[in-house]
């Protein structure tokens, strides 16, 4: 399981002009699945980033995780966080996790984030999405289990 786990003042995401999902302080978390990902790597990638000390606390330091500054997320699946461009300039995806196997494993994913406390929404997955970022910071971290 990949993950670009963005720190944001704000996050959305819609589909066909509809909003999905809209979050102010929080994370923007894009998310693949390979194929060798079960539930125990969902639970645990969302342990992990529930716990991520990325947010700043009163003396600027990245003490702070989204749980401690009350913040929100969006879960993004993102297949082409698999992509490899290692051979020629057309990415190949065949290291991403079928969506028969990806699906149930971002919506665990996503419920893990909730059950750790972190208030979650989704977007939709296998959609062609607009994720609208405005990254705070910037924060990127990249996460992989």
């Amino acid at each position: 399981m990949r993950a670009v786990i963005q720190r944001v003042r704000r996050g959305s995401v819609s589909v066909e002009g509809k909003t999905l999902a809209e979050i102010e302080k929080g994370l923007v978390i894009l998310l693949g699945v390979g194929p060798e990902d079960d539930e125990t790597t969902a639970q645990a990638m969302a342990r992990k980033t529930a716990l991520l000390r990325i947010f700043e606390d009163d003396q600027m330091k990245m003490n702070l995780s989204v749980l401690d500054v009350k913040g929100e997320a969006i879960v993004v699946s993102q297949f082409t966080l698999y992509g490899d461009t290692r051979k020629g300039n057309r990415p190949s995806f065949i290291g991403a996790a079928l969506p028969d196997v990806a699906r149930p494993l971002v919506e665990r994913f996503a419920g893990a984030l909730r059950e750790q406390g972190v208030p979650t929404q989704t977007g939709e997955f296998g959609a062609n999405m607009l994720v609208k970022i405005e990254n705070d910071g910037p924060v990127t971290i990249l996460l992989e289990m």
